[in-house]
């Protein structure tokens, strides 16, 4: 099992890049489902939750062609509508098949998904909207399985809660349903509006996505499409955190800013300089002393979730008491008694992690516990003074390329081990 030793106390300069979007990609592959014709993605992450969609769509009967960030993807049949616990126990992507192979195979038999252990994600929404565009839904030995023999219909369904995963699989059953589909409180995220962007590209007629309502025309056919993904807003904002937390001058490109705004702005009001380069660069300056600034989690476009643990290793750092709401997974501080080995000074009540700084961490033995903790961890081991040793990577491979490449390029001292 890898792991990553960092020696912390290095200045990180230079120039790193974006790749594309982990949860852009992942729903895009899934769309391949929804045609016979070639698809072209570009711009596609090599990172392991991707791979194990690649394979799962070649269980199902796809033809998948990978040329670095280029994937071709050919779906004539599909052989078996089905993803299997032991192939997607990892991924939590995997109920994003459910809506694909339903709408265009009238079936689909899906694994409970796996993946982080940060809290519920709640897969009834999904099921609840299918339901209502006529699938039929049982639940048993750990699997979905959801019918719709004679097709599926349009409908109004309104979640309950934003759901990101929920929504991009209901647009993407209604693309292929029969009449008019009407999502209210749908997801704002970019990764929707990317999506739908594919979609239409294919013929799906979808407006309004990036609102809290998305209305879609079904259409009896989709065809191919070619289709670059969006940078990974996630990503992006890791780098411009390992920038200011490192007192660093980091230029990140190939970055969407707008996707990052709520960051910046956090970024900034905790003493850090982010400014922007150009359409697709930012460059974050930290050369005077952090101060703390609380964060309220929140659906886009307000402060992802999945830069909660990497804003938690910031505050460490930062003068003052800073308050980090989560407001959308109820176990999401998983990171903090590993953050808390290297000395940081983090009290929990309930939602609410209270993180006093500035606090001098030390290298430890730590465990990373999901895709977004093990950022926090390399982060904060980038500060510590000494060898900081981070067991479990193969969570941060989920969802980054060859971090430690990148950042190894703009001077930390990190190294993948065996």
């Amino acid at each position: 099992m890898d792991k990553f030793v960092v020696k912390g106390g290095t200045r990180l300069q230079g120039e790193i890049g974006t790749g594309g979007a982990k949860n852009s990609a992942l729903p895009a592959l899934a769309a391949t489902l929804l045609t016979d014709q070639r698809m072209v993605l570009r711009h596609i992450p090599r990172v392991r939750d991707v791979r194990t969609m690649q394979r799962l769509l070649v269980d199902i009967g796809a033809k998948v062609e990978a040329d670095g960030e280029c994937v071709q993807i050919y779906v004539a049949d599909v052989r078996s509508p089905e993803a299997p616990y032991e192939l997607v126990k990892t991924m939590r992507a995997s109920s994003l098949v459910l809506g694909p192979l339903v709408a265009r195979a009238g079936r689909a038999r899906v694994s409970l998904p796996g993946g982080c252990a940060i809290g519920a994600r709640p897969i009834n929404l999904h099921l609840a909207a299918l339901e209502q565009l006529g699938a039929k839904i049982e639940q048993a030995h750990g699997y979905i399985e959801a019918t719709a023999p004679h097709g599926l219909r349009g409908a109004t369904v309104r979640f309950e809660r934003i759901t990101v995963t929920g929504t991009e699989d209901l647009m993407m059953a209604a693309a292929l349903a029969q009449g008019e589909t009407l999502i209210e409180n749908a997801a704002r995220e970019p990764e929707v509006v990317d999506l739908a962007a594919l979609l239409g590209k294919m013929g799906a007629q979808i407006e309004g996505a990036g609102s809290s309502t998305i209305r879609i025309q079904g259409v009896a056919h989709l065809g191919g499409a070619d289709h670059t993904i969006i940078p990974d807003r996630i990503e992006a904002g890791t780098y411009l955190v390992a920038g200011a937390i490192t007192g660093g001058d980091l230029v990140v490109t190939g970055c969407v800013p707008e996707h990052v705004a709520a960051l910046v702005t956090k970024l900034q009001a905790a003493g850090a300089e982010v400014a922007e380069v150009d359409d697709s660069t930012l460059r974050v300056r930290a050369e005077r002393e952090l101060r703390s600034a609380d964060v309220v989690t929140q659906e886009y476009p307000g402060f992802a979730t999945d830069l909660q643990a990497q804003y938690m290793a910031l505050m460490t750092q930062a003068e003052g008491i800073a308050i980090i709401t989560e407001t959308i997974f109820e176990n999401r501080f998983m990171h903090a008694q590993e953050l808390a080995r290297m000395g940081a000074s983090i009290r929990l009540e309930g939602n609410q992690a209270i993180v006093a700084g500035k606090k001098e961490l030390t290298g430890a033995g730590v465990i990373a516990s999901d895709l977004r903790a093990s950022a926090s961890l390399v982060l904060a081991a980038l500060v510590a003074r000494g060898e900081t040793v981070i067991d479990r990577v193969y969570h941060i491979d989920r969802g980054y390329e060859k971090i430690e490449q990148k950042l190894a390029a703009v001077g930390a001292q990190i190294q993948r081990v065996d």
